[in-house]
């Protein structure tokens, strides 16, 4: 333990009621004396203490106090979302946290409980400030102007003073640097930094989305030109490596792919069968610490929208260098695994290698191969696909029966015309050529993991759920006429419910309860294994294109390898970890808002169209309803609702009448008419499709966007 290590822990000790600094001075040995204020306001900065009234420090535990994260909403509430795990959020009144913004870090004071047992609190204090920037709509108001948050979950508008405004006109959307942060006797403040054009503009919507999550599209001219000047693979190149050029290796991907990090090769053997999963050797172009690097790892991921990308690393690397496209030379890292006739793992070796792949086939072409081999001439890619299935559907049926869950939930897929409008919404196909790739990449993941499993490395691990939060689940799924065993391990018993509601009508229900009862998988030096998969170990290895961990991971195997020293410590592994989680969850978030802003888009000139559908989600507002056929959801307001007062259900995920007793609950089938489309603020009205039919003029203007959607590629973030 450290000295500052030290420090705390003996502060925490001294700190049994609140005491100033020269009183806590005075209790501290001779030796943690120096430069004690500066080491306290750290403290406090970082939530480990808190500083009250007539500038005393206190324990936070002691003082009905919580560290977390704000979720603010537009209404002008918010939550606060606890650092402590297992907490409860915190109910955030308007007038409770108005100094605050949505993701502030801040310290809140419990101050009691509302009607349904929930704490209810203020925030005291404001630890650290999670928005530099704030994009909005402009209006002028006299010479200065005010923007309004497009973010939803800001209920703070920002004045502009004038000659800040860089021209702006009343309803364009601006970029704006916040300059003065809501304060008590103080309106927040803006410098408008950006002019991005009229809302309705398709381009100026996915640039807000953008602008939103604070992904950078343009690389920094350093990593630029480094990248430019990385050169194709020459025989220079090739030496000290496994000369694979000979090998019948193919990559399998979806149609619109152009990053190709990973190719696959099989061949029968006396005992069973030899996999070869072979990926892009990232790391020999990208190399610790420099602009390129640097630039790779503040990005996290790849970041991708329907009909485009924000990739990870520039082009000339992404989609040319690095990329396994076919009948080239590229350079691979390797995992060569033997398996049984019964696909368990016999043995596995890394090494680096060449690949040219003879193939590059879509995951259609595959499955086509697989389901109608008599069609296909090339008798070596018919033998070897069928065998690479037969293989697959071996390791997934290993993968079941050691306790690993299967969600198969429907994905949309949103086809672009010409001009780079969706002109459909269709469920994504997932054939046996999905499932073979992901089993691969699944196995060569889990003998990356086992392979670096001597020394720190850089796991994906998924947490088990709380078993309260497991109990509750199974109590709704029995009260449903689902009983499971409960002598049962977790995951078998989690299994046996899903095989129970195959094919029923509650089984969508149950696998969106059940994934809302899961902990998110991240990244994290401590390996706690993959509860979904049931691996014991597990990592990210098979896509360093687009996914940073994986980088990390192909430098640990390459130094373990080369028998070097691994590159970073356990304490550089958990910051990184926890880096790439976050950045992978900001991805995700601006992905899925592209996404429903093209869905909305689609939607905008079906206002008065009924459809049936399921719902989705249940709140205290109201509900959420995907409509059948096109796969996009809208919500179902409360005060939608005129024949009865409805209650909110938590546990049970409905609401339900108060006389009538009708019920609407999670995964129930439900006709709903669409009410009002407003394209601007990315939302679908409904209303039930027995009210009265009342055409509205559409709120933003029609349908249009472009984009690409990272689905059907098979390489989940598992």
């Amino acid at each position: 333990m450290d000295k500052n290590a030290q420090l705390l822990e003996l502060v925490k000790k001294i700190l049994d009621r609140p005491l100033t600094p020269p009183e806590i001075r005075r209790r501290l040995p001779k030796e943690f004396r120096p430069g004690l204020s500066q080491k306290l306001h750290a403290f406090e900065n970082s939530g480990e203490i808190v500083k009250i009234r007539y500038g005393r420090y206190g324990l936070a535990s002691q003082m009905n106090l919580v560290t977390g994260r704000v979720q603010g909403h537009g209404e002008g509430f918010g939550f606060l979302l606890p650092e402590t795990e297992g907490a409860q959020d915190v109910f955030l009144g308007p007038s409770n946290f108005r100094e605050a913004m949505h993701g502030d870090r801040v310290v809140c004071r419990v101050e009691g409980s509302r009607r349904d047992g929930k704490p209810e609190g203020r925030v005291i204090r404001i630890l650290e400030r999670a928005n530099k920037t704030v994009t909005g709509v402009y209006q002028s108001k006299g010479k200065g102007g005010v923007i309004a948050p497009t973010q939803k979950r800001i209920s703070q508008d920002f004045s502009v003073r004038p000659g800040k405004t860089m021209q702006a006109k009343s309803g364009q959307v601006v970029v704006g640097t916040i300059t003065q942060y809501p304060e008590e006797h103080q309106f927040p403040e803006a410098e408008v930094l950006e002019v991005l054009g009229f809302p309705d503009d398709p381009a100026v919507q996915k640039s807000i989305i953008i602008r939103q999550y604070e992904l950078q599209e343009e690389f920094p001219p350093p990593a630029l030109r480094i990248a430019e000047k990385i050169a194709e693979p020459g025989e220079k190149d090739f030496k000290g490596r496994l000369d694979l050029r000979a090998e019948w290796i193919i990559t399998i991907d979806g149609e619109d792919a152009k990053d190709f990090d990973d190719a696959v090769s099989i061949r029968r053997t006396r005992t069973g069968y030899e996999l070869g999963v072979h990926i892009a050797d990232v790391s020999n172009y990208v190399h610790e610490d420099n602009p390129l690097d640097k630039a790779a790892y503040a990005r996290g991921t790849s970041t991708y929208f329907p009909g485009s990308v924000i990739p990870m690393l520039p082009f000339n690397l992404s989609n040319n260098v690095c990329s396994l496209v076919p009948h080239v030379e590229r350079l691979t890292l390797s995992a060569i695994i033997r398996l049984n006739q019964a696909a368990e793992i016999e043995n596995y070796r890394f090494t680096t290698s060449v690949i040219k792949s003879v193939h590059r086939m879509t995951y259609t072409g595959a499955a086509k191969v697989i389901n109608d081999p008599s069609a296909e001439p090339d008798s070596l890619k018919k033998e070897n696909l069928l065998l690479m299935n037969e293989l697959a559907k071996k390791m997934y049926a290993n993968r079941l029966r050691a306790g690993g869950l299967n969600f198969d939930l429907p994905e949309p897929k949103i086809i672009l015309d010409l001009q780079g409008e969706p002109s459909d919404i269709i469920r994504a196909e997932r054939n046996d050529a999905h499932k073979l790739i992901e089993e691969f990449m699944l196995t060569a993941n889990r003998c990356a993991a086992n392979y670096l499993a001597d020394a720190p490395a850089l796991y994906r691990i998924h947490p088990a759920p709380d078993r309260f939060a497991l109990d509750e689940f199974f109590e709704f799924a029995q009260r449903l006429g689902y009983a499971t065993n409960p002598k049962l391990e977790a995951p078998f018993r989690l299994q046996e419910l899903l095989k129970k509601a195959e094919g029923h009508p509650d089984e969508q229900l149950l696998n969106f309860v059940m994934l809302r009862h899961m902990k998110q998988a991240s990244y994290s030096p401590e390996n706690i294994g993959h509860f979904g998969l049931s691996f014991a170990e597990y990592t990210h290895f098979t896509s360093p294109i687009r996914r940073y961990p994986d980088l990390i991971v192909h430098r640990l195997i390459k130094q373990k390898l080369a028998g070097e020293r691994r590159y970073l410590d356990l304490n550089q592994l958990g910051e990184a970890g926890a880096h790439c989680s976050h950045r992978e969850r900001t991805s995700e978030k601006a992905e899925r808002d592209v996404v429903q802003m093209l869905k909305v888009r689609y939607m905008a000139d079906r206002e008065g169209d009924e459809f049936d559908g399921v719902i989705t989600g249940v709140t205290a507002f109201g509900v959420f309803v995907e409509m059948e056929g096109v796969m996009v959801e809208g919500l179902l307001r409360l005060t939608d609702l005129h024949d009865d007062y409805y209650e909110y259900h938590e546990k049970e995920h409905m609401l339900m009448g108060k006389r009538t007793r009708k019920i609407f609950r999670l995964g129930h089938p439900m006709k709903v008419r669409i009410k009002l489309v407003d394209v601007t603020k990315k939302e679908i009205t409904l209303e039930p499709a027995s009210a009265p039919k009342e055409r509205r003029p559409s709120v933003g203007g029609g349908k249009k966007e472009f984009g690409r959607k990272k689905g059907g590629r098979g390489r989940g973030r598992r």
